[in-house]
């Protein structure tokens, strides 16, 4: 039987933990490995037993550790660039190996920071899958950065992402609906457009890692709708309107048009979950129920 080096909540407090990007994700990489392989060999099972040495429990801190650079600046002093110029295609990667670092903590961190909630194995299998998918994105999208004559840290990059993480820090179902399902989808709804960008560019090796990005973000969207519906059948709370509520409660905004539907639904968010919380509707209408 294949044995765990430590508790996965303290695998996860350690990435959150190590600041350099590369560092951090190779860290991810293993302890997801790690995982995987003691669940394929039939070390760890359902019924869970011996939860306190599989899942454990940690402290993982408020913000994650980051590297000196990129200064980190909110999100309207970030300088936009066009993207039809090789500095505004390295500014837009750039951005984009932000969100996925971030993406890299944020699913650790929420397999760290709820453990008080027993949750099935499946949880844990798929954040942690989710997780090591964000580190290959990072590094894809590093890579092709490289690749420019930049790397990460180049540029300056906003404060937004982890302020999800800050406002959710002590309710899961408000993280699921916040991070995968406002902010991932967010990513199924751009990501075809920047790889428009990149196409027209002849930048082929940076469309093939946005499209691999893309493939997979709509399995962590799916994550997100998943578990947040397992929640509300728990409580027995209506998922729709919890979602609603969850949302005006911890998103700052307003969802943005244009959605791409179909990559929503193939994620298990139907129209009547987003729809209502648009601009449109929500100007308004800014008191009206759903």
């Amino acid at each position: 039987m294949i044995a765990l080096s430590r508790p996965l909540a303290e695998m996860a407090n350690a990435v959150l933990r190590t600041a350099d990007g590369r560092e951090k994700t190779t860290l991810a990489r293993k302890y997801a490995a790690e995982w995987i392989a003691a669940r394929q060999d039939g070390a760890i099972t359902t019924p869970l037993t011996h939860r306190e040495a599989i899942i454990g429990a940690a402290t993982p801190p408020d913000f994650p550790a980051r590297p000196e650079k990129p200064e980190l600046k909110d999100p309207r002093d970030v300088p936009r660039r066009r993207p039809g110029t090789r500095e505004g295609q390295i500014a837009l990667l750039h951005a984009v190996a932000h969100i996925e670092l971030n993406a890299v903590d944020l699913h650790w961190d929420i397999i760290a920071r709820f453990t008080d909630t027993l949750m099935p194995l499946g949880f844990y299998d798929d954040w942690v899958k989710a997780a090591d998918e964000e580190a290959k994105h990072f590094n894809l999208v590093n890579d092709c950065l490289e690749a420019l004559g930049s790397h990460y840290g180049a540029l300056p990059a906003h404060t937004g992402m982890w302020r999800a993480a800050e406002d959710t820090a002590q309710d899961l179902m408000g993280r699921l609906a916040v991070v995968p399902m406002v902010l991932e989808a967010r990513g199924l709804d751009v990501t075809p457009g920047m790889i428009e960008v990149f196409r027209k560019a002849k930048l082929d090796d940076t469309v093939a890692a946005l499209e691999v990005i893309y493939a997979e973000e709509v399995g962590h969207v799916a994550y997100g709708s998943k578990w947040f519906h397992f929640l509300c059948g728990r409580h027995e709370l209506d998922p729709k309107e919890t979602f609603h509520s969850l949302v005006r409660t911890y998103f700052h905004g307003s969802l943005k048009q244009p959605f791409n539907e179909e990559k929503r639904a193939e994620a298990g968010l139907p129209p009547d979950f987003y729809w209502p919380l648009t601009d449109d509707v929500r100007a308004k209408s800014p008191n009206k129920a759903d």
